[in-house]
């Protein structure tokens, strides 16, 4: 299994974050995606990524577009160019908690979209009451040609398929665990297998049983196995597919420990 979203680098495991590692390892995640929201959240994650097993997605999360400027953004692209990076952002739009102004938010993520292309590298979009919006600037700009994927899907059957049909892999979190994610599991009934991914989004939304508790790594198993139930296979089916799905998109080999 792997965990393709994360954000290790956050102060909620700072005190403990060799322990919540190893339980990952010891649970079988082959490999972590560590996610940056920012320039300071960018250093940190590259600086765990000194474990083979953590990778690093480096980006402005829409939350912060509204504090960079151009100076930061050539900080941002000149750290993208470290080999333990493999995807950009996390980037997009939130229309929902509107902490920076809408029009920074787009041109951050258009920001983030050139930068994936020009670097070949996939995009992780966050989106949050912003279908619309996202859909429109990514058919102006182009998907990035390494593709990339929809990180935390929140939709429905018609909004994976919008994605789908772009090119994008869809991420599942805990969300899927909980008891009103109907239209959610509907949704991942209509995925193809290669195009599912599993994350944590830890520490935030940790699935059943863990709800209301700091989400990690480890807790992956729990929304693994809740999506095999609902494709009804094994859910040791559903971690080798989504491992090889989450290897084939941020390019990662076999990796040594």
């Amino acid at each position: 299994m792997v965990d393709a979203h994360c954000h290790l680098e956050m102060r909620a495991f700072e005190d403990d974050l060799t322990q919540v590692l190893n339980r990952a390892w010891k649970e079988g995640i082959e490999f972590i995606v560590t996610v940056a929201v920012g320039l300071d959240s960018g250093r940190r994650s590259l600086s765990l990524a000194k474990d083979p097993r953590i990778y690093v997605s480096l980006g402005i999360h829409p939350h912060y577009a509204g504090q960079v400027g151009k100076d930061e953004l050539r900080v941002m692209e000149d750290m993208a160019h470290h080999p333990k990076v493999r995807a950009i952002g996390e980037t997009g739009m939130d229309l929902y908690r509107n902490l920076s102004p809408r029009r920074k938010q787009e041109e951050v993520f258009r920001w983030h979209i050139n930068l994936a292309e020009k670097l070949g590298l996939p995009l992780v979009i966050h989106c949050r009451d912003a279908v619309e919006e996202v859909l429109k600037i990514l058919d102006e700009e182009g998907v990035p040609s390494a593709g990339g994927m929809i990180h935390c899907f929140s939709g429905d059957g018609s909004i994976a398929q919008e994605f789908l049909r772009r090119g994008f892999y869809l991420s599942f979190s805990g969300v899927i665990t909980y008891p009103k994610a109907d239209p959610l599991r509907e949704a991942l009934k209509e995925t193809p297998l290669d195009r599912l991914l599993s994350e944590t989004d830890a520490p935030y939304l940790a699935p059943v049983p863990h709800r209301g508790r700091r989400n990690e790594p480890a807790f992956v198993v729990e929304t693994v196995r809740t999506m095999a139930e609902i494709r009804g296979i094994p859910p040791e089916e559903m971690g080798r597919t989504i491992t090889e799905n989450a290897r084939k998109l941020f390019r990662i080999e076999e990796v040594m420990t």
